[in-house]
């Protein structure tokens, strides 16, 4: 099949060339939209807290609301757009597989669990039936400030009624009207990761005590993939490795962050009915005299950072800092503000470089103890 030139396959912009495949059921055909070989997006889906995400990058989130904006001009009855393999990967998380994504519009489509049972037995899809252009009128046009701002206060005025469900394997995000697909779209080229952060989301779909389906970027979307693919296989590999999901889940999250090498800056772990300092952290921060969450508290991040520097620990970055405060104040280190970080900052002062270990010819050394951050298992 014909690849795309490297120029075109990151393209995101109006026109986009795209594969559509003619599906025949019994009664009924199918035209089934999809990108073209070679495209650069990547995408992953899972269900979290009762949500069913979309999970990708920044440029996987344009492509996606071109697909959506695109989508909202289509009038002809049992068209769908897929997203399948080469384009879906591991999620992010825990390397679970990801499940095709399929928009569907609403208003002019029926997509119930038979026509779902039926695409998937179908899948992957080969030798498309042609080339179609995408258009995505106003789109460029609507997201300027303030033709943007404007759209959301005539939208705002309207119920969302659209839908996200997995239907037998399948991850459906079908918008009930025009003007819905093309808020699904705003929200996702609005989405940014210049944020401490470095991830975005946007909900998709009426409240409900909750929202059946969201849309969540990381900046390091491809590399916390490879992450969980490596952390995934270094659990299976070991005869002791969980075979109950949840439980193999958990495994993998807890050796992803070794495997990133930031285990240590977990310093709040829950467990035995209680908050206590992570395994890890506890490892480093044993060369602070901190043993528990109430002495860190005692003593302060600041001061427990000094130690740390003191002990000369390799590898010790100001992530440690921002972890250890965050702990004290029940929070994520990302969500630590720039401006509390210079006041850290400004109350660390100057750090007194570490004094060099001297060697003797005669005798073995005897220096200041050397410490090291654990090491990627």
């Amino acid at each position: 099949m014909k690849q795309q030139r490297p120029a075109t396959a990151r393209s995101v912009s109006d026109g986009l060339k795209l594969h559509r495949h003619q599906v025949r059921s019994p009664g009924h055909v199918h035209t089934v939209i999809t990108p073209r070989p070679g495209t650069h997006a990547r995408f992953s889906t899972n269900r979290f807290h009762d949500t069913w995400h979309v999970l990708s990058d920044e440029h996987g989130a344009r492509l996606l609301a071109r697909l959506l904006w695109g989508l909202s001009y289509q009038a002809r009855p049992r068209t769908v757009v897929l997203i399948d393999r080469p384009f879906l990967c591991p999620n992010p998380f825990d390397a679970d597989p990801a499940d095709p994504i399929v928009l569907v519009p609403g208003w002019c489509t029926p997509f119930d669990d038979h026509t779902a049972r039926w695409l998937k037995s179908r899948l992957p899809l080969s030798n498309p039936d042609g080339t179609v252009r995408w258009h995505t009128f106003g789109l460029d046009r609507t997201l300027e400030p303030a033709a943007r701002d404007a759209w959301w206060d005539r939208y705002r005025r309207r119920k969302d009624r659209g839908i996200v469900s997995r239907r037998s394997g399948l991850l459906v995000l079908a918008p009930r009207t025009p003007d819905e697909a093309r808020a699904w779209a705003l929200h996702a080229a609005g989405l940014d990761t210049a944020n401490g952060y470095g991830s975005d989301y946007a909900y998709l779909g009426p409240w409900d005590h909750g929202y059946d389906g969201e849309i969540q970027i990381f900046r390091r979307f491809r590399p916390m993939v490879h992450v969980a693919n490596q952390a995934r296989a270094q659990v299976l590999s070991r005869a002791n490795a969980p075979t109950d999901p949840e439980s193999l889940r958990v495994a993998v999250w807890r050796e992803a962050e070794s495997v990133r090498g930031d285990a240590h800056l977990r310093i709040r772990e829950w467990r035995d009915r209680g908050y206590h300092l992570g395994r890890d952290a506890a490892a480093v921060l044993s060369h602070a005299d901190v043993t528990t969450l109430d002495e860190l508290a005692a003593v302060g991040a600041v001061e427990a950072y000094r130690r740390l520097h003191a002990a000369r620990v390799q590898g010790l970055t100001f992530d440690m800092l921002w972890a250890m405060e965050a702990a004290l104040t029940c929070r994520d280190r990302r969500g630590v503000s720039a401006t509390r970080r210079r006041e850290l900052l400004a109350a660390l002062g100057e750090l007194p470089a570490p004094t060099p270990e001297r060697r003797s010819p005669r005798a073995p050394r005897h220096g200041a103890r050397r410490v090291c951050l654990p090491a990627t298992r």
